[in-house]
């Protein structure tokens, strides 16, 4: 493995689903791919259930075939996620691939949330060529014990693939900025308990009730975020201020 960055590049693709003929995302995919590597990025996240219209996949479908290509040709990692047939049993799964193109990770859905597939029961976390990271999925955000879990096993940066909907009775009125300043202090939250980086990356609404909302976060601000709108984010973030900051929080 060549030698760890200590100043990594995170680009998030806050996408469309399925706005063109086709039942899959993949030439969009590709096509973010491309834009994040010439953005000189290290790894580029993806939405949740971002692959497939309706289709269960596998992990050796042609169309994975083709996003791992994407990889290997622009020498980037890239996070997909969709529903994945495994053992007779489906799961939501995120693929962490490499940029040679090779799938390093599969990390399964643990805290459901209206998902009809068999939950996952472990944590992922992987020693990239930038980073030491972890992958959770959607709900998963809101269950700080996964965090703290990635924490302890070395992880600095966290990322989440997400397709977050606001639920009509939590709120009055202004129910979409209202679930994106919760999805914020969220976002923080894990950031700091913790002291690493957190990704993450919503699509645009295909349902009126999803909430379009991307950031890349550290311990103490929101590093930089999209909303409302197609496009792709990315930021340069210094693996070395979590050292810092843990000098400043000795008990975290």
């Amino acid at each position: 493995m060549a030698k760890i960055r200590k100043n990594p590049i995170i680009a998030v693709a806050q996408i469309r689903y399925f706005d063109t003929k086709e039942k899959h995302n993949v030439a969009k995919i590709k096509k973010y791919i491309a834009k994040a590597a010439k953005a000189k990025a290290d790894i580029i996240l993806f939405p949740e259930t971002c692959i497939h219209k309706y289709n269960y996949l596998k992990f050796d479908d042609l169309l994975i075939k083709e996003i791992c290509q994407a990889c290997k040709t622009n020498k980037i990692w890239t996070i997909v996620t969709d529903t994945f047939t495994q053992n007779r049993r489906h799961y939501k799964i995120s693929l962490l691939i490499d940029r040679q193109g090779k799938i390093r990770g599969r990390y399964k859905k643990i805290n459901l949330c209206d998902d009809e597939v068999t939950p996952g029961s472990k944590i992922f976390t992987y020693q990239t060529d930038f980073a030491k990271i972890g992958i959770v999925i959607c709900w998963d955000l809101a269950f700080p014990e996964l965090f703290a879990k990635m924490k302890k096993a070395g992880a600095e940066i966290i990322f989440i693939p997400s397709y977050w909907c606001y639920e009509q009775p939590a709120y009055a009125k202004n129910h979409k900025e209202k679930e994106k300043q919760l999805l914020k202090s969220l976002l923080m939250s894990r950031a700091f308990e913790n002291l690493f980086f957190v990704a993450y990356s919503n699509p645009l609404p295909g349902e009126p009730d999803v909430v379009s909302y991307s950031a890349i976060v550290g311990p103490h601000r929101v590093i930089k975020d999209i909303t409302t709108k197609e496009g792709m984010i990315t930021s340069q973030v210094n693996l070395k201020e979590i050292k810092k900051f843990t000098k400043i929080y000795p008990n975290k």
